[in-house]
């Protein structure tokens, strides 16, 4: 096995104590994203969505401290419980998909003295298994003889619009029989020690099976399944055949780099001038697989200090329907009742955008009866539906939720295949809303809307002229949007005007305002040196 070098890493920034959770001053401005700081979340293990950690980490030092617990309902593979564990909170770590769970589980877990006996258990499996798979990838006929005799996961039905109709037809056979043998090896171990290697090998999946597309122009093996893309089961036009166990070995060395990282932290944090608190994730880490709407029936009401979450985004992904490709092998089950309860809309239970917007009101009224007094809630969110907004805009002020902060951080994602095809239409960035619950909530709290009786292109006009009255020169669509969200937001008529896509450009084109592929932006004088993608969301003094 190779060499490894280990990263020094900083000891964790921990917050100045506070008594009063209403003096915090809010987050007011993007923060830079850092995406690969941290190998313990890029690199270890795909996935749909991942927040740049250092921006997650900056909110949770700002509105918690040391010893308070602080939750993410829509947890997805962990970064906000990860890093609210690795500051010395509490964590709890919510989603319905076991897959998430399962590696944000892994990735805290500090319970190896070392990462010794994970480097053993490796050689063991390579011993295993490895002589095999070279021989598996010189012949296929090797490789179909031996899936005779290997144990596999049941041949299942795959979701309606996948290019292939059942779980076998994702993989080739030299795919299938390697990622079996591995399995089979791996399954000889015990207990995290197992859980780590399962890891590497769920990641080595997302390459070694035919939704694997390899990036243009560079080497074979840099480029990424379909499903984290295009958000469906799409086959390559023609299938790669990566290297499978030199696949498994980077993903493992990954795996591996990420778990010395995490129990340096934990190392540093036991030395008397580390902390306050060790890093114990059997005392301090929680995972739960619920339904984010009923959360306050295994978490007590009032005893959250912070949330952070990133609520699914309405129809743009079907998580578990596209998980089923780590899920079933994994053995994860996935119950009726938690596709049921998945906060999105379409899906193969086909859910409507009415039961979308129910879901995630019911959850955010939740997450305020979890919250103590006093205490601050952030939601990331993007959609070009400003409906969905306004659910939880309203929702929140019906909570007695202040909104403090509205912050756009734009290209926090890694761009999927739609926002390089369709650029001016597709929004990149999110909006990070920061609201504050004070500790005595008016009983009375009637939110005054704008009657849809009035003339909505008229209402629509001005806020455009409002907006844009900020002598900007050059923004991105995602800027703009959530400004306009806002300011909506602030006349009360968020909720009673639709504002698609389509609508946004002709606003814009009208007022003579062009969009610029090659920067992502939109200008009145040709194509500025650098586009701006900020506007002031939030004015202070007026709000």
């Amino acid at each position: 096995m190779r060499a490894l070098i280990s990263k020094a890493m900083e000891p964790p920034n921990l917050s100045p104590k506070f008594t009063i959770r209403a003096c915090i001053e809010p987050i007011l401005e993007a923060i830079p994203a850092a995406r690969q700081e941290f190998v313990r979340h890029y690199g270890v293990h795909p996935y749909f969505t991942r927040r740049p950690a250092n921006v997650v980490r900056a909110y949770i030092e700002r509105y918690s401290q040391e010893g308070d617990l602080v939750l993410d309902p829509f947890g997805g593979t962990g970064v906000t419980a990860i890093e609210a564990f690795l500051l010395g909170r509490s964590a709890i770590q919510n989603d319905l998909n076991p897959f998430a769970n399962f590696i944000a589980r892994n990735i805290a877990d500090t319970t190896l003295p070392s990462t010794a006996p994970l480097r053993q258990a490796f050689e063991r499996v390579e011993q295993n298994c490895s002589k095999a798979i070279h021989e598996i990838e010189k012949d296929e006929i090797i490789a179909k003889e031996l899936l005779k005799k290997l144990p596999l996961p049941e041949n299942i039905r795959l979701p309606r619009n996948s290019d292939a109709d059942f779980y076998y037809d994702m993989f080739t056979p030299r795919q299938l029989a390697g990622l079996a043998l591995i399995k089979q090896a791996i399954d000889r171990e015990t207990g995290v020690i197992r859980d780590l290697l399962l890891l590497a090998w769920s990641a080595s999946v997302a390459k070694l099976n035919k939704t694997f597309l390899s990036a243009k122009g560079r080497a074979e093996s840099r480029g990424g399944s379909s499903i984290f893309s295009i958000y469906r089961y799409k086959l390559a036009a023609q299938s790669v055949e990566l290297p499978i166990w030199e696949t498994f070995l980077g993903r493992f060395v990954n795996v591996l780099a990420a778990k010395e990282e995490v129990l340096r932290l934990r190392d540093y944090r036991e030395r008397p001038s580390g902390g306050s608190l060790n890093l114990d994730s059997k005392t301090n880490s929680r995972v739960l697989a619920h339904d984010a709407a009923t959360l306050d029936q295994v978490i007590k009401p009032g005893s959250v200090d912070y949330i952070f979450t990133d609520p699914p985004y309405g129809a743009f992904i079907s998580y578990l329907d596209l998980s089923i490709l780590w899920n079933h092998w994994l053995g994860f089950p996935i119950a009726d009742e938690a596709r049921e309860q998945e906060t999105i809309v379409g899906g193969e239970r086909e859910h409507t955008e009415e039961h979308y917007k129910q879901s995630l009101a019911r959850s955010i009224k939740t997450s305020f009866r979890l919250l103590k007094p006093d205490r601050w809630v952030s939601i990331v969110f993007q959609h070009w539906d400003t409906r969905y907004f306004a659910t939880i805009l309203e929702t929140a002020y019906d909570c007695g939720g202040e909104l403090k902060a509205a912050i756009t951080q734009t290209g926090d994602v890694i761009w999927s295949m739609h926002k390089k095809k369709n650029s001016a239409s597709v929004l990149a960035g999110e909006m990070i809303l920061t609201f504050y619950k004070p500790a005595k909530i008016p009983k009375t709290r009637k939110l005054e809307k704008t009657s849809a009786d009035g003339d909505a292109a008229v209402i629509l006009s001005e806020v455009f002229d409002a907006c844009l009255n900020n002598e900007a020169t050059s923004f991105t669509s995602e800027a703009l949007f959530n400004r306009l969200v806002i300011e909506l937001w602030r006349r009360r008529a968020l909720s009673c005007l639709n504002l698609d896509r389509e609508e946004f450009a002709k606003q814009l084109e009208r007022r003579g305002w062009s969009y610029n592929t090659r920067t992502h932006s939109w200008s009145k004088a040709g194509y500025p040196k650098k586009a701006f993608a900020e506007m002031m969301l939030f004015d202070r003094e007026r709000d």
